[in-house]
């Protein structure tokens, strides 16, 4: 019985320790830098360099079931810059005294399974911060951005945070 219980314990022990799963999640590759300049990109209002690494196809879900296509998301973006100042991204850790990483990115790649294809998709995280130019009242909003990829275009986007106080500074600009 004892040998019985220490052979559980030692397979339950190595099982834990060596990744079988085959999920690789890395934060200095070729797509996590390629989201950090994408950011770099709306931060210029470039948006002629953000399609670049948009698929044509591409659909965007922003706090909905409903998709966005690029062009919908290229004139939120002209939108955006036309109605704010000061539009910034950063990510710290202010009980630490950390420096100001501007966006947290990671890539995760998820193996095959079932009828589902190897997947790669990049994680972000900040704080949006901007100005509105009319009501002079700064927004300072946390968001989650995922990326999916495909043939080294971006193919889907998630966008997760609360877009009520950035909505209305754009009503209320469209309106006046």
């Amino acid at each position: 019985m004892r040998n019985i219980l220490l052979s559980l314990l030692a397979l339950i022990a190595f099982s834990c320790s060596s990744p079988t799963n085959g999920v690789v999640t890395t934060f200095d590759d070729e797509k996590s830098n390629a989201i950090r300049e994408h950011y770099q990109n709306y931060l210029k209002n470039d948006v002629p360099a953000l399609q670049s690494l948009w698929s044509p196809d591409l659909k965007i879900y922003m706090n909905s079931v409903d998709a966005s296509t690029v062009s919908e998301i290229s004139e939120l973006i002209t939108v955006q810059h036309q109605v704010f100042d000061n539009i910034s991204m950063s990510w710290t850790y202010d009980e630490n005294g950390g420096e100001d990483l501007g966006v947290w990115v990671q890539t995760t790649k998820y193996p095959a399974s079932d009828n589902n294809p190897e997947t790669a998709v990049s994680h972000s995280w900040f704080t949006w911060s901007a100005t509105g130019k009319l009501s002079g009242n700064t927004i300072t909003i946390p968001v989650h951005i995922s990326f999916e990829w495909a043939d080294g275009k971006i193919v889907r986007e998630w966008h997760n945070f609360d877009q009520s106080a950035m909505m209305a500074e754009v009503e209320m600009a469209t309106q006046g």
